[in-house]
């Protein structure tokens, strides 16, 4: 697990640093910054996805098992898992607010 985090870490400082690569090129050559918002936008709901995904992973199994043992408490369950894919949700706002700027 640690590994994951470790290469997820790389990516994501590696992206930020060909992004503003990128930004200094197209400003050295008076054009916009499109390609970075379009970088941003991805990495922004692109890391938000994958933890929600990683997230509801964990948290649907671990519904399930209650469920199965106690079906009174599905509505609990089915609460925590939105509150999970919420996360997605910010993602998908958050990489809006990137592209409109």
């Amino acid at each position: 697990m640690k590994r994951k985090a470790t290469t997820l870490a790389l990516l994501v400082a590696s992206a930020a640093f060909l992004a503003s690569g990128l930004t200094d090129a197209a400003y050295a050559q008076g054009g916009s910054d499109d390609g970075a918002k379009m970088i941003g936008a991805g990495l922004a709901f692109g890391i938000a996805a994958g933890g929600a995904g990683l997230g509801l992973g964990y948290v649907g199994s671990a519904g399930l098992a209650v469920i199965s043992e106690n079906p009174a408490l599905q509505s609990k369950v089915f609460i925590f898992i939105g509150m999970v894919e919420s996360i997605a949700i910010y993602g998908i706002v958050m990489m809006f607010i990137i592209l409109g700027q």
